[in-house]
């Protein structure tokens, strides 16, 4: 009877391990990016690079001001200390796994045509950036 009250405490300690082990999986980061400034466009995203270094699943969705550093021929100007860009940092994101898009208003309330965006930006799908949004565990960082 020891053995068994043992062994079912065990297997109620994995459970509990388990599941968190599940729920830090489960971390996601979503990100609007809106900004004009160079600043305000760049915190979110160097922010979003850390979640995804920590392992945070990250999607950022571009509108307004912040929409035009998806489109391929925009250059955006560099900040201090790295003198990098926020287009540098949208593509490491990018390259490491997030999933980035314009707002679905973006193209038709301006000129640009989706063959402007860069490689890998899609317009986005509100339904499914909804659900994405009130998943269990996202959390949701606006500028």
């Amino acid at each position: 009877m020891k053995i068994l009250k043992h062994v079912f405490l065990l297997s109620v300690v994995v459970v509990f391990a388990m599941s968190g082990l599940a729920y830090a999986d489960q971390s996601r980061l979503f990100v609007t990016v809106t900004g004009s400034d160079t600043q305000d466009r760049a915190m979110p995203l160097v922010l979003a690079n850390q979640a995804l270094d920590q392992g945070s699943e990250v999607r950022v969705l571009l509108c307004g001001d912040g929409a035009n550093l998806a489109l391929s021929d925009y250059e955006a100007e560099p900040f201090a200390p790295r003198d990098i860009t926020p287009v540098d940092l949208l593509q490491r994101l990018m390259a490491n796994g997030a999933q980035v898009e314009v707002c679905a208003i973006f193209l038709p309330n301006t000129e640009h045509l989706a063959e402007q965006l860069r490689a890998g930006i899609t317009a986005a799908n509100p339904a499914d950036v909804a659900a994405w949004m009130m998943a269990p565990n996202t959390q949701i960082l606006s500028h």
